[in-house]
């Protein structure tokens, strides 16, 4: 029988070299957005730092509302240290050998207030992981789109790059024959070396948006990307103003407001002192008896207006304080959402025009051009301006279409998921 030390090393290798073969093909995987925005989710740690953050404050909330360690106390009561019975522990009436317990009693209302700070804290804690979700989904959506963005305007270069080239040789062929002239021939040059000069920079950028990704969702910088979503609707109820008010960065403005709700009634359960009883068993020498004391303990509030009750007030101007924050911040939120809802519409309207109204006519110019140009009508330089016109007009509309779609993240991320923080 195959030992089994033998067998775990085998299942490891195979294991392994199964490995090697899925890696590469989930490399090849074309990568959408949803699936960036799961991996990010996935591969961050912050998230993992809220929730042990969450459930460090609820261990403390159980512990906060527990009664306080009873005390043990031993004590040498009366010890004569001069004359004949000096240091004698057994012959002066007095002495006494001492061993006490002293609890603090405080009472239930106030234990289950301080419990309950913390609990609070630990949804402070939840609503702050909430609050990274939405702004890493929201992050890791924006870098995968800046990819896109990148990647499409490599290829719009490429594509002008090669037939760039073929009006160089096309120009380069009728100066030989005689037919071009030095000036057209120099001209398309120029405009293909800038053309080529563009490329540069889009391909180091390009590196940077995978880079970019890559750090989100920890997968390989050049894994391909698939076809993006839909852009034209969003998940998220935007525009109604009771949903928004579920939006992670005002939930946490909530938790914390309940937070020093919950500081200030521990103040005020504070202006009840908290009671401590004490048993005392003493023991003497032989000849005199044994004792038993038992004895009560209070604080004297004696300076309560200026201590206490200052305190509780602090406590409570702080609730007004962020609860005033909390309704401002909430306007300027709504608004902000707003806003973002009424640009995404207005670049869907303008992606729209262009396409149907911009495109169709730098087209036209550049065929009109190409055509004088072959016909002998014009020189180069009307087509040289038509291609010109018609890369900046796609480059233009690549920024348009990067805007809206940076416009639907922010939208569509919102509100994550309530039980995992991604979207459904």
């Amino acid at each position: 029988m195959e030992h089994p030390s033998l067998f775990l090393a085998r299942a490891v290798l195979a294991l392994a070299g199964l490995l090697v073969l899925v890696t590469p093909a989930a490399a090849d995987e074309p990568l959408s957005l949803s699936a960036a925005v799961s991996a990010a989710l996935a591969h961050s740690r912050s998230l993992d730092a809220s929730t042990a953050a969450a459930q460090g404050a609820r261990e403390m909330a159980v512990a906060a509302a527990q009664r306080p360690d009873p005390v043990l106390r031993l004590s040498l009561d009366n010890l004569p240290v001069d004359g004949p019975e000096r240091f004698s522990t057994t012959r002066d009436f007095m002495t006494m050998r001492s061993i006490a317990l002293m609890q603090t009693l405080p009472n239930a209302d106030k234990r289950r207030a301080r419990g309950e700070r913390f609990e609070r804290e630990a949804d402070v804690a939840l609503s702050e992981r909430a609050q990274r979700v939405a702004v890493l989904q929201t992050e890791a959506a924006q870098a995968w789109l800046e990819r896109r963005m990148q990647e499409q305007r490599i290829g719009l270069l490429q594509a002008q790059i090669t037939e760039e080239r073929v009006l160089v040789q096309t120009t380069e062929a009728a100066l030989r024959g005689g037919r071009g002239s030095t000036a057209d021939a120099f001209s398309a040059r120029e405009a293909l070396a800038q053309l080529e000069q563009g490329l540069i920079g889009a391909q180091a950028e390009r590196a940077n948006a995978r880079l970019t990704l890559a750090r989100f969702t920890g997968g390989p910088p050049d894994q391909p990307l698939a076809d993006p979503p839909p852009m034209r609707q969003i998940t998220a109820a935007v525009g109604e103003a009771d949903p928004l008010r579920n939006l992670p960065d005002l939930v946490a403005l909530q938790a914390r407001e309940a937070v020093a709700r919950a500081e200030a009634e521990v103040a005020r359960q504070d202006l009840k002192p908290d009671w401590s009883a004490e048993i005392m068993f003493s023991q003497r020498g032989s000849q005199f008896s044994n004792m038993v004391s038992i004895g009560v303990s209070v604080p004297l509030q004696w300076d309560r207006p200026q201590r206490q009750q200052r305190e509780l007030a602090a406590r409570l101007a702080r609730v007004n304080e962020l609860e005033a924050e909390r309704e401002e911040q909430t306007r300027e939120r709504l608004l902000q959402v707003q806003r973002w809802q009424q640009q995404w519409r207005a670049a869907l309207d303008r992606l729209a025009f262009l396409d149907a109204q911009r495109q169709p006519l730098a087209a036209q110019r550049v065929d009109a051009a190409l055509a004088a140009y072959r016909g002998g009508r014009e020189g180069l330089g009307p087509v040289l301006q038509a291609r010109r016109d018609a890369l900046n007009l796609a480059l233009e509309r690549l920024a348009l279409e990067r805007e809206t779609s940076g416009l639907w993240a922010q939208l569509e991320y919102l509100i994550p998921d309530s039980s995992t923080g991604e979207k459904p």
